[in-house]
């Protein structure tokens, strides 16, 4: 499979020579030693109960821990045609009863399950599943994940559970203590819920500023500032006491393709790697994360199958295993995948990952025959006993490790009172305020002053216009009008915003993907470009990658927030105003948008009042 070069490569040009070891040293200054030192007496306990537990097991029950699954409702004994669809039963208990599984995994309505509603019922849900679980089979009870990196990218709970910048946002502040906290607090709220397993943070270097499908999920694109923060983030999880999982391994920052819907190839060399995507995962593994998630990525220099690391045994096994020393929980990416499905169908790809290394299965299509096919491959020697063995037994010592046993339940009248509390909310408004950065301000366009004034606030999207529009108008002497343009706003939309700010006194607008170079983006540009040839003071507000400036260099005042979520269109309200001093670093560079004219902000850049 080929890849063309995409057409913002001069950083990521430089990046591949080897930038971006700087560092590097102190991202890995925390012992692994000293970690390992500290863990070594509850580990044998925790091996010898896991042994015990396994001993009872019968081959059934072992082959139920591999796997993760997605259930359908918001409580374990409602009914849901979809369980019965994917199933054959029709509750989320039900479902854990018939398969036995190792975990679950909550989705929201943008998928289908819909688990996640408000605090008290989500509890209810993970108590729920696990009675179900304890009163089944080997009686072990489950792990409860969720994807909730914060930011407005991944995420599965809105409000009331408190709003964190997701990892560029928080690499802008380059605060370790905000990335640690902000980690601490997710963490805190999903443990309160009966969630105990999260999957973040992304340990992925964006280098690539086409990414599809990481860009502000990474913390940037050095890697030493990368390690640096995911050793944070996973010691944050831990305060929260949630366990972490650092991912996509072995890195899934320098692609153009999204996994979700093909599979991408690597192209790095070892050297490469060795400098660029492997540090956070060193620095995860040394901090002590609990679980590496794998990417359904092809990179040729570890293996040259052909196969998606997920597949990949001298890649799982190999080089995670035993070159890094992993001794956690190895899980694979989403097996509904187009990275996995592409090649490997519902009965090959549990025993291709499996075989490769991989301890947990997430979202195999097709359960039944996902199953079928482990349990044939374990019953015919293609999987040896001792392999499934080992997998179940590292999934018994994380559920002991991370105090599942004896009563995994949590307090549902608690849930409440922690998720979204005043003092997360509050702390969370600081960290966002600390994130916001400004790339770009002529003629000292910014702050506003507090004289009166009218405000069109227009661009992408909806919401978010309107959200912001609502926070301007709540200041003294402020008056502003939302107009929405969408993401790929046409000539008609362009003449009605350039219209409409001819009669006020300022414009702000909303940015995001304008650096794309689909015809959305460009569309984008042509907003914003049009709206600085009317003459009237112009703000740009790239609300999610801060390339977007790329198609409007020249407008007057530009700033980037990383994300679209209501903290932190409040923090840039405030910084809008001179309330708050954007105090942001680029964690990226950002090229033109020909490459032949270089960089028009180095990493680091960042302007203050």
């Amino acid at each position: 499979m080929q890849q063309t070069p995409p057409p913002h490569s001069t950083t990521r040009r430089r990046i591949l020579a080897g930038a971006g070891a700087a560092g590097l040293a102190a991202a890995l200054a925390p012992s692994g030693t000293a970690l390992a030192a500290d863990a070594a007496d509850g580990r044998s306990d925790h091996r010898r109960a896991a042994r015990a537990l396994l001993g009872r097991m019968s081959l059934k029950e072992k082959i139920g821990q591999l796997f993760v699954v997605e259930v359908y409702g918001k409580s374990a004994d409602a009914e849901h045609a979809k369980n019965k669809e994917l199933y054959g039963v029709a509750t989320p208990a039900e479902v854990v009863a018939k398969y036995r599984p190792g975990g679950v995994i909550y989705f929201d309505a943008r998928r289908g399950p819909d688990n996640l509603k408000e605090p008290r019922q989500v509890a209810g849900l993970s108590n729920g599943l696990q009675r179900a679980a304890l009163r089944s089979g080997a009686r072990i009870p489950l792990l409860v994940s969720i994807d909730q990196e914060g930011g407005s990218v991944v995420y599965r709970m809105l409000e009331p559970a408190t709003q964190l910048p997701g990892n560029m946002a928080l690499a802008a502040s380059r605060s370790g203590d905000d990335v640690r906290r902000a980690s601490q607090i997710i963490g805190s709220e999903l443990a309160a819920m009966g969630i105990n397993q999260n999957y973040a943070p992304v340990a992925d270097v964006n280098i690539n500023p086409d990414n599809p499908i990481i860009g502000v999920r990474s913390f940037g694109s050095d890697p030493g500032l990368c390690a640096e923060l995911v050793a944070e983030s996973v010691r944050g999880y831990h305060r929260g006491h949630v366990a972490s999982a650092a991912k996509h391994f072995p890195g899934h920052g320098d692609t153009d393709v999204d996994s979700h819907t093909g599979l991408p190839v690597i192209k790095h060399t070892r050297k490469q790697l060795d400098t660029i995507d492997l540090p956070p995962f060193r620095a995860a593994v040394a901090r002590g994360v609990d679980t590496i998630m794998t990417a359904h990525i092809v990179v040729p220099s570890l293996d040259s199958s052909g196969v998606p690391a997920t597949m990949s045994k001298p890649i799982v096994t190999g080089l995670l295993r035993e070159e890094l020393g992993f001794r956690g929980l190895i899980v694979t990416d989403a097996l509904d995948m187009g990275g996995a499905t592409e090649d490997f169908p519902p009965h090959v790809a549990p025993v291709r990952a499996l075989k490769a290394g991989c301890d947990q299965l997430v979202l195999a299509p097709k359960a039944d025959t996902a199953h079928a096919a482990v349990l044939k491959a374990v019953e015919s020697g293609e999987v040896t006993r001792e392999r499934l063995d080992a997998s179940v037994l590292r999934i018994l010592e994380h559920k002991l490790r991370n105090g599942l046993f004896p009563r995994p339940y949590v307090d549902e009248d608690r849930a409440e009172r922690v998720v979204g509390s005043r003092r997360h909310t509050a702390e969370a408004a600081r960290i966002t305020d600390r994130t916001v950065t400004l790339l770009r301000n002529e003629s000292s366009t910014l702050p506003l002053s507090s004289d009166p004034r009218d405000v069109l606030v227009t661009g992408w999207d909806t919401e978010q216009v309107a959200t912001l529009a609502a926070a301007v108008g709540k200041r003294p002497g402020q008056s502003a009008t939302p107009l929405a343009t969408g993401a790929a706003p046409d000539a008609t939309k362009i003449e009605e915003a350039v219209a409409a700010a001819g009669d006020h006194d300022v414009t702000v607008v909303l940015t995001n993907g304008a650096a794309a170079t689909k015809d959305k983006g460009a569309a984008q540009g042509d907003l914003v470009t049009a709206l600085v040839k009317a003459g009237k003071p112009v703000v740009a507000v790239a609300v999610r990658n801060p390339y977007d400036i790329a198609r409007f260099p020249g407008v007057p005042a530009c700033l980037v927030t990383f994300s679209y979520g209501k903290p932190s269109l409040a923090s840039v309200v405030r910084a809008l105003y001179g309330d708050i001093e954007p105090g942001g670093k680029l964690p990226v560079a950002v090229p033109a948008l020909d490459e032949d004219e270089g960089t028009l902000y180095e990493f680091g850049h960042g302007l203050h009042y």
